[in-house]
C-alpha cells in the first residue's frame, strides 16, 4: 500500500512526493554548482611583461599572426 496525501484537492502518493523532492534537490544543486560566465581576465593568456609600448605591440602582432586571430 502507498500512503496517500491530499495536496491542492488531489490525492498524491508518497512515492510521487519522494521523486519530486529528490528531483528538486538534485536539480537545485546542479544549477548552483554549474557556475557562471568566466570573467574576461580568465579567458586571456598570461600577462605580458613588455618593457615598452613598441615591444608590447610586437608581441601582440606576433601572437595574433601565430594564432590566426585578427585585432578587434
Amino acid at each position: 500500500m502507498v500512503q496517500m496525501y491530499t495536496i491542492a484537492g488531489r490525492q498524491v502518493g508518497s512515492h510521487v512526493l519522494a521523486i519530486a523532492t529528490l528531483t528538486t534537490t538534485i536539480g537545485g544543486a546542479w544549477l548552483a554548482m554549474r557556475g557562471g560566465d568566466k570573467p574576461a581576465e580568465a579567458q586571456q593568456g598570461p600577462p605580458m611583461n613588455a618593457k615598452s609600448k613598441d615591444e608590447e605591440k610586437f608581441i601582440k602582432n606576433f601572437v595574433d599572426k601565430a594564432t590566426g586571430e585578427k585585432k578587434q
